[in-house]
């Protein structure tokens, strides 16, 4: 007797294809479509905070430059893009109203948080590596539920593993060819970690989903941004914060040796937001504990949130 594996079913939820608002679980692309012969795309990641998109124009300067690298021009207006976005988070918040309506235990949350995902590919034409001119690019927008670090991970921290960085050389393209990261993020699982923070050489570069942040006497020091390191949107908001907070700032390489010597380490990322790492390769960050830096982030971090929304 064999078993079968059962794949759980696709939501219902509205997404965005090619001009078309469709049930996500009847979008569908061509098979030759670039994007899924070679991960020829690129995508976005846009939070939604209470229904209202944050640092959304930053979101756009990046889309704007990851096309630019790979010669796809823009599809759509800023404007377009932020349109097709509120359409989607007002269909899912009527989705959501409406189950609450037939199920008293599908009640509507106080907020309502999102992340809105765009991804864009060169388009559909027969394989061939070379890039086809003219061709009309492939526009695909979903709106998922934003699942955010638990209050244990926010007052405990959260463990991570080293590796090398054995990904390509323009990772500052927020590209769809994810399967370095794949990869890299495979490594903290394995080891029951959150992530992986990796090395190019003996220099920080990033961790698989999430740029990586070290504090030593107070003072926040990240990766420079070059080829070697997506910016995350939080680069920005990371030094805003800091200065608004006193805290010291600047990007620079920083050593291996000033990794595992730092007093507080942090993640960043759109669903991460900013959130500290305690144990690293099984050795404690600093005291074991999120730190004072760590705390006035992740506040400023907040009230970010609640005037954009």
């Amino acid at each position: 007797m064999t078993s079968e594996t059962v794949s759980p079913p696709l939501p219902t939820t509205l997404c965005y294809l090619n001009g078309a608002l469709t049930p996500l679980q009847d979008a569908k692309i061509s098979v030759l479509d670039r994007g899924f012969i070679f991960g020829d795309g690129i995508y976005e990641v846009v939070p939604v905070y209470a229904g209202k998109l944050f640092r959304f124009a930053q979101h756009m300067a990046r889309l704007d430059r990851s096309l630019a690298e790979l010669r796809i021009g823009n599809p759509l207006t800023h404007a377009a893009w932020r349109d097709i976005a509120t359409q989607l988070i007002a269909a899912r918040t009527q989705e959501m109203a409406d189950l609450a309506r037939k199920d008293a235990q599908n009640a509507l949350p106080a907020r309502l948080d999102h992340i809105i995902y765009i991804q864009v590919s060169r388009g559909v034409a027969p394989r061939d590596h070379v890039m086809p001119p003219d061709l009309k690019p492939t526009v695909f927008v979903m709106i998922n539920a934003m699942k955010l670090p638990s209050l244990e991970q926010r007052t405990q921290g959260v463990a991570c593993v080293t590796a090398n960085d054995f990904r390509w050389e323009k990772a500052h393209i927020k590209s769809t060819s994810l399967l370095g990261a794949v990869f890299s993020r495979q490594i903290s699982a394995d080891a029951g970690a959150l992530e992986t923070i990796m090395f190019r050489g003996d220099y920080l570069s990033e961790a698989a989903a999430s740029n990586v942040w070290v504090v030593k006497n107070g003072k926040v020091l990240g990766p420079p941004k070059d080829s070697l390191v997506l910016e995350g949107i939080r680069y920005g908001l990371i030094e805003e914060m800091c200065r608004a907070n006193g805290i010291g700032f600047a990007l620079r390489r920083i050593t291996r040796a000033e990794v595992l010597d730092a007093d507080e380490l942090l993640l960043s990322s759109a669903t991460k937001e900013v959130l500290p790492v305690t144990l690293l390769d099984e050795v404690k960050v600093g005291t074991g504990l999120p730190g004072p830096v760590y705390a006035k982030l992740y506040a400023a971090y907040q009230e970010a949130k609640e005037q954009a929304a």
